[in-house]
């Protein structure tokens, strides 16, 4: 016999809201929630479900028997089922058995709205709370100054099963594990910011989570949703950002995901061409369904509201903005105006960044994008995408082809390097060396490298000295911060070993005192996103492989001069032209010996003469090191 009791946390606005896809807080309504009612102790239910003509909740309270605990309906035509269970308790596994109107279809399902899950291969919702004294109060209150697009952005990317791994146990390390280790590592190093690769709960392993079907879980592997919260708020008092991958665009088939929740396609377009992704073989959200940008942006708010995520970096947007992506001929229709744009996921885009926005001070939202879409990073009220920043692939694809050729072929393709200038500033860009670049046959970064052990440890630190002196926020994946020589291996830990080496612990100093020139020289961030923040010295020396520029910022005393020589010839006496007289402070050598360099170097202090150079009246001789970039300031 049911012991269900009619209850609701739903008004009527609140409804009205979920239908026209504006309620964006479903997860304080929806799901599994325990309270009190009629003086009992329990859990109140709520699934949509608007195919469905009987909802069971099912678990190991009721013997997983659906006759006992059946939902009501709600009048009101939003297709949801609800009811309060009395007696369930925190910790209590469930699913919902769904009886559809469609061909009398019966479906056990998780609860999208669970806040933890079973452990995979195990597939049930587990009933929790989200309980936990918060000590990152100084982080949140000084976000909006810290985390601005005006301030250092270094992002380090994480994969947290594979990180690091129990030396003893062979396992994976738990979020309050990682809450020492990796927290001490960052801070060690100088990133400003992790970027964690979904932690949301997902089924299986190889998809590195980016197939999700616990859209408000983390992941159980590691811990608990307080262990993750204990994770997170350890990064704020350390006073580094947390980044999440965030995944809304496409989900996997299993049988206890959302895909066919009710029967029905409920989260997934009904129209193959728009619902199903041919490279993952998944489901693509039906972003023209209210209920379904309800549900998306409800979970973008929940982790920043709920786990005081600071940024969420949007997982595969160009498959989201265009129909024909990865689609054969006749496999995809054009909109209504002819075009390939899909003007549904372009403005749940839109209505996304501007909730984020709106909500939040102080976070921003990262859009991996790989096209020529206009304006990612720009305001929605300017016409734009909103996101706050955009992956800067171009550079990535043109930077790395560069740097695997040989040097002495280097000089005919310098264009590859200083193309990126042409278009640095049409777009907030962050310079991305992921985990796509370091897997399925790419080799690591290192391996990328020509040359001989030394030069390929000096064309990395030579990579690296470009990047950190590029225009532009900065993301590195795990592992290449040590020059890390096979490819990433989810199912392994990073070899940590290689760090007894000399030229590996050089490249993870190179990377910690790039990480300081970065953050103690306002002139690297402060514009950073804007061409007043950079100028060229010399782009066209394609003989010599030479090129030297300015990064510039709110005061011009602050200005750092950067030259990067791309071969392994030493340049003595090579001139430079600059903007005023004085004298010329190096403040960074990449070929310096604590990194596995060769020494060559400057005298601590150069004469500027009044002799004009490039254009300048006044310029400077210097010593250029072996695959090395110098960089300097005025006094």
């Amino acid at each position: 016999m049911s012991k269900i009791i009619s209850h609701s946390l739903f008004t009527d606005f609140d409804i009205d809201l979920f239908k026209a896809g504006k309620h964006f807080r479903l997860y304080e309504k929806l799901g599994a929630h325990l309270t009190e009612v009629n003086g009992e102790q329990g859990v109140y239910f709520a699934v949509w479900a608007p195919s469905a003509k009987s909802v069971s909740v099912i678990g190991d309270f009721n013997s997983w028997d659906g006759s006992e605990d059946q939902l009501e309906v709600r009048w009101d035509s939003s297709g949801i089922w609800e009811g309060f269970v009395p007696g369930v308790q925190k910790g209590a596994v469930y699913k919902y058995r769904i009886r559809s109107f469609n061909n009398n279809a019966l479906t056990e399902k998780a609860d999208p709205f669970a806040l933890f899950c079973e452990h995979p291969p195990q597939t049930a919702s587990i009933v929790w709370d989200l309980d936990y004294q918060w000590k990152d109060s100084k982080w949140m209150k000084s976000r909006k100054e810290t985390n601005g697009l005006d301030r250092p952005y270094s992002v380090y990317e994480v994969h947290l099963g594979s990180w690091k791994r129990h030396e003893t146990e062979d396992r994976f390390l738990t979020y309050r594990e990682l809450a020492e280790d990796l927290v001490n590592y960052v801070k060690e190093t100088g990133f400003t910011h992790v970027e964690l690769m979904p932690v949301m709960e997902y089924p299986y392993d190889p998809s590195w989570g980016y197939q999700l079907v616990g859209y408000f879980a983390p992941t159980s592997r590691f811990g608990t949703p307080q262990d993750f919260m204990y994770l997170v708020d350890q990064l704020h008092q350390a006073g580094i950002g947390v980044i999440l991958d965030w995944v809304p665009s496409h989900f996997p088939d299993d049988g206890h995901g959302l895909g066919y929740f009710d029967g029905s396609n409920l989260y997934e377009h009904p129209d193959r061409r728009k619902g199903y992704h041919p490279d993952w073989k998944s489901l693509v959200f039906n972003y023209g369904r209210n209920e379904v940008r309800a549900f998306l942006i409800s979970n973008a708010i929940f982790w920043l509201q709920h786990y005081h995520a600071d940024g969420l970096r949007v997982d595969a947007v160009a498959s989201m903005l265009y129909l024909d992506y990865s689609r054969e001929e006749g496999g995809w229709e054009p909109n209504i105006f002819g075009g390939r744009e899909n003007l549904d996921a372009i403005s749940f885009l839109k209505d996304f960044n501007e909730a984020v926005y709106t909500n939040f001070e102080g976070v921003q939202t990262i859009a991996e994008e790989s096209t020529a879409f206009p304006m990612v990073s720009r305001p929605t009220f300017q016409g734009g995408l909103g996101f706050g920043m955009k992956w800067m692939m171009g550079w990535m694809h043109d930077t790395l082809q560069y740097f695997k050729r040989e040097t002495i072929y280097r000089k005919y393709h310098q264009n590859d390097l200083t193309f990126s200038m042409t278009y640095a500033f049409s777009e907030n860009f962050m310079l991305p060396i992921s985990h796509d670049e370091v897997v399925h046959g790419k080799y690591s970064v290192l391996g990328r490298m020509p040359g001989d052990e030394w030069q390929q440890f000096a064309n990395l630190r030579l990579l690296y000295s470009y990047m950190f002196t590029h225009p532009g926020a900065k993301l590195l994946f795990m592992g290449s911060e040590f020059g890390q020589r096979r490819e990433w291996n989810f199912e392994g830990s990073l070899d940590w070993n290689l760090l007894e080496s000399k030229f590996h612990s050089g490249i993870k100093n190179v990377i910690t005192d790039l990480n300081a020139l970065y953050k103690s020289n306002p002139s690297m961030y402060e514009k950073q996103f804007s061409s007043e923040g950079f100028e060229w010295i010399s782009y066209d020396d394609h003989q010599n492989a030479v090129v030297a520029f300015i990064r510039k910022g709110s005061n011009p005393k602050g200005d750092v001069i950067v030259v990067c020589n791309f071969t392994p010839v030493v340049r003595t006496d090579y001139r430079i032209g600059l903007p005023r007289k004085g004298k010329l402070v190096q403040i960074f050598n990449s070929d310096d010996e604590r990194y596995g360099g060769s020494g060559v170097t400057n005298e601590a202090k150069i004469k500027i003469d009044k002799e004009e150079y490039h254009g300048r009246a006044f310029s400077a001789s210097l010593v250029l090191p072996p695959l090395g970039v110098v960089a300097f300031k005025i006094s």
